[in-house]
C-alpha cells in the first residue's frame, strides 16, 4: 500500500530543482526538502539505471554488506526510511535470513510507485516464508511509528538528503526497541590521495553528464549529487551525531576503497 501525498513542486525545464548557483552548499538551502522531492520525483523513472551503471554495479553488493551488518533475526521488523525504489527494503526481505516484518519509507511518491512495481507476486513457500514488506510514503524527520517498535532502522545514501540529519537520528532512536541497530550506508570521501583524486574527477565531472544524459533530467539532481556528498559531514561527524541521538557501540565499514561507507550504531 501507498499512502499518497502532494508534491509540492513539479519540476519542468523552466524551473530546475538545483541550479549552480543553489549548490555551494545545498545542505544550507531553506528549502532543501522541497528541492529534494522535486528531484527525485524527475529522475525515479531512470534512477536504479544510473545506481548499476555509475557505481559499476557495486551498489547492490553495498546493499547486501549493509543488510549484513544489521545482525537480522527472523522475530526483527525492519524499517528502511528513504527506501527510495526498494532495492534495500528487497536485500532485507530477500536475503539469507529473513526478518518477520519490513516496511519502505519515502516521502517521493514517484520512487515509492518504482518501488511498488519491483515487487515480486507471492510465492507461498512453508519452507522458506517471504517476509510482509510494504510501503509508505512518510518523511524521516516524522517517522508514523510508535516509540520501541522495529529492531532494525535502515538508510541508504538518504541521510544527506534529510533537511534535518540531527532530528531524524533523534526519531531513528525513538522508534528503536532497546538493542536495535541504526545502519546508514552513504558516500564517503576515500582516504587513499590516489583514489580520492579519481573518485572527485568522476563524482564531479563526469557522473553528472552521464547521468543527466540517461536520466533526461533538468532538474539538477547529478550536479547536486557530489556537492551534497562533499559539503556533508565526514566519518567522524557522523558518528558524533548519531551518539548525540544516543545510538552507541559505533562500528564504520568502508566499500570499495572507501568510496561508500556503511555505519552501524545501537540503541540502548
Amino acid at each position: 500500500m501507498i499512502l499518497s501525498i502532494m508534491t509540492t513542486e513539479t519540476v519542468t525545464p523552466d524551473k530546475p530543482a538545483w541550479t549552480d548557483a543553489d549548490l555551494s552548499d545545498p545542505h544550507a538551502t531553506a528549502d532543501k526538502a522541497r528541492r529534494v522531492e522535486a528531484m527525485f520525483a524527475a529522475i525515479a523513472h531512470a534512477y536504479d539505471l544510473n545506481n548499476r551503471l555509475h557505481s559499476m554495479w557495486r551498489d547492490q553488493a553495498w546493499r547486501r554488506a549493509a543488510v549484513r551488518m544489521a545482525k537480522l533475526k527472523p522475530t526483527d521488523t525492519v524499517l528502511d526510511v528513504a527506501c527510495g525504489t526498494g532495492d534495500l527494503a528487497m536485500a532485507f526481505a530477500h536475503g539469507p535470513v529473513r526478518p518477520k516484518k519490513v516496511i519502505g519509507l519515502d516521502f517521493t511518491v514517484p520512487m515509492l510507485k518504482v518501488a511498488q512495481n519491483k515487487l515480486p507476486s507471492p510465492t507461498p513457500n512453508p519452507q522458506s516464508p517471504t517476509p510482509s514488506l510494504t510501503y509508505h510514503a512518510a518523511d524521516a524527520m516524522r517517522l508514523p511509528l510508535a516509540d520501541k517498535s522495529v529492531d532494525v532502522i535502515s538508510i541508504a545514501f538518504g541521510i544527506r538528503n534529510v533537511a534535518d540529519p540531527a532530528l531524524a537520528f533523534r526519531e531513528f532512536h525513538r522508534v528503536l526497541r532497546p538493542g536495535g541497530r541504526l545502519i546508514v550506508l552513504e558516500f564517503s570521501t576515500p582516504t587513499n590521495p590516489v583514489i580520492r583524486f579519481f573518485d572527485r574527477i568522476y563524482r564531479e565531472r563526469v557522473m553528472p553528464i552521464t547521468a543527466s544524459l540517461i536520466a533526461r533530467d533538468r532538474s539538477g539532481a547529478y550536479k547536486y549529487l557530489p556537492k551534497s556528498v562533499n559539503t556533508f559531514l565526514d566519518r567522524a561527524g557522523m558518528v558524533d551525531m548519531m551518539a548525540a541521538a544516543g545510538l552507541t557501540d559505533p562500528i564504520i565499514k568502508p566499500l570499495t576503497f572507501g568510496v561508500a561507507v556503511c555505519y552501524r550504531g545501537v540503541r540502548v
